[in-house]
């Protein structure tokens, strides 16, 4: 039986958290090695550069040293243009394949107790994707275990992302937090610790703006679920003013664009802990906001991007709710989903994000014209200059690891965003609000080894990089599937993406095998 889910928003500021199994030491990936030649690639670097290629590209301890142009499109490669490869260096040949920054998660829970999922299942599901970096928002296994998993993935001896620890507000106070200095004492004490950054959900106002000020004098860098039981006193104009530099969703920015309402127009037997209220709700919440390009709306818009404010707006997470068979029935759910996983996805009035009560057609149209004014707020953001980047949230609401970022760049798409501006936003963004943009982020001499490299161009099809790749017909006639990540390349060492994911499928069946459980749809 499962346990009634705990939102955080309520049980803040003492939490205790239900940890997950530690990846265990690693047996992946190959190097790294005094000299890595990738041969022959076309590049994406992550700038919003177009692709060039073919490219060598030339890494000495995990550094980018070179990037060498060999040659032009149909024309044989002159091997003396070529970098050497110095005597025990590695080369790579991937001629006709293109290669990217390594992805960034901005928001990458590591699994939990209530969804069932070890760290190794989570973190080879996100590499399997091309996903180097992540920040998880809240350390939702205790600080203590993220910095540990962080210092491991850090030194290569765990097959994980880098991680960036984002502790939630609160995390282990002894006693709620009441006063401002005890919030600016808990901020001190959070930096002490190692956090790289903090994830508010609500507070008082004079307790977030004292947070908030600290944090940023400390020189952290912070992320916000504006959460509705606060919203009415504290969107995101307050936060962003009070020195918040990044939303996660999208919480907090209707109600600041609010011109004929304080308060979300609530029905009189709403009850915020009953999650078909809240989602539903929700779904109608851009309706009251101004409209697309009005005053308001442009005010509100321009003075978030005047304060270098980052908009991550995880559209993926809340798919389900204008699609839910869409999203239940994807193809990937079968091969990789862990039953105890697929358990907490399915109705229920317990488990956090499944709250399929009764939702329908009604509730889906509503979030489809929610979709289309935040998308319109979001693309018009990056349009004017202001920075977008790729989280998901995966493990709640049908969305899974690693798959769950490949759609979140569709989805991007689907706002209006060129294709060269999703890859900008889920690498050098990404790297940008996390302060790391000087090492990671971009294919540029002198940052950090973090690539993906996949054998088929993604800016023609995203789908290309699920690791299930994307339907095609062969000269034959017959259905093939193309992509999937080929190489994941992390502190210049080389994973095999493939091999990851059916490392991912092997989990998934020895857990179906013991648990005697085949994944079947609700209610059958």
């Amino acid at each position: 039986m499962r346990k009634p889910f705990l939102s955080l928003v309520l049980i803040f500021p003492i939490l205790v958290f239900a940890q997950i199994k530690k990846a265990p030491e690693k047996n992946d990936g190959e190097g790294p090695w005094p000299q890595l030649i990738i041969r022959g690639v076309i590049l994406i670097n992550g700038t919003g550069a177009p692709p060039i290629g073919p490219v060598d590209i030339v890494v000495e301890k995990n550094k980018i040293k070179q990037i060498a142009v060999v040659g032009s499109p149909g024309i044989a490669i002159d091997s003396s243009r070529r970098p050497k490869l110095v005597e025990g260096g590695k080369e790579l040949n991937c001629e006709g394949m293109y290669l990217l920054p390594g992805f960034i998660d901005m928001h990458g829970h590591i699994g939990g107790k209530e969804q069932g999922t070890p760290a190794e299942y989570v973190f080879k599901l996100w590499m399997a994707h091309g996903i180097t970096s992540i920040r998880d928002p809240s350390a939702g296994n205790g600080l203590d275990w993220v910095l540990e998993e962080k210092r491991l993935s850090a030194a290569n001896k765990i097959t994980a992302p880098r991680i960036f620890a984002y502790t939630a507000f609160g995390q282990g106070s002894k006693e709620p937090i009441a006063t401002p200095e005890q919030a600016r004492e808990w901020v001190r004490d959070n930096a002490k610790k190692g956090a790289d950054g903090i994830k508010f959900f609500n507070a008082a106002p004079d307790i977030m703006k004292a947070a908030l000020e600290e944090n940023k004098k400390l020189g952290l860098r912070s992320a916000c679920h504006h959460a509705q039981m606060d919203v009415a006193r504290w969107n995101v104009l307050n936060s962003a003013r009070a020195g918040l530099t990044s939303m996660e969703h999208w919480y907090g920015l209707p109600e600041a664009l609010f011109t004929d309402k304080t308060i979300q127009n609530y029905p009189l037997n709403y009850n915020y802990q009953n999650e078909q209220n809240r989602f539903e709700e929700a779904g109608k919440l851009w309706k009251q906001a101004a409209p697309p390009y009005s005053e308001h709306w442009n005010k509100v818009m321009n003075e978030l991007i005047s304060l270098d404010f980052t908009i991550d707006p995880t559209f993926n997470i809340y798919e389900a709710n204008r699609d839910l068979m869409r999203a239940r029935r994807a193809e990937w759910h079968d091969s990789y989903t862990l039953p105890s996983l697929w358990k907490f996805y399915e109705p229920s009035r317990l488990s956090h994000g499944s709250y399929w009560h009764s939702w329908g057609t009604e509730q889906e149209i509503q979030w489809k014209e929610n979709y289309r004014l935040w998308m319109t707020f979001v693309n018009e953001y990056k349009n004017r200059g202001g920075r977008v980047t790729v989280g998901t949230d995966a493990g709640f609401i049908y969305e899974l690891y690693g798959f769950a970022y490949v759609r979140e760049l569709e989805l991007l798409r689907e706002a209006g965003f060129h294709p060269l501006e999703v890859i900008r936003s889920a690498t050098l963004y990404g790297a940008q609000a996390l302060g790391m943009e000087k090492e990671i982020g971009s294919v540029e001499v002198g940052k950090l080894a973090d690539f993906v490299i996949v054998n088929a161009n993604p800016l023609e099809n995203f789908q290309v990089l699920y690791g299930t790749g994307a339907i095609a017909l062969n000269e034959k006639n017959e259905v093939i599937r193309r992509g999937g990540v080929s190489y994941t390349i992390k502190d210049g060492i080389i994973y095999d993406a493939k091999k990851l994911l059916a490392d991912v499928k092997k989990i998934v069946d020895e857990e179906k095998a013991k648990t005697g459980t085949k994944l079947t749809q609700p209610g059958f």
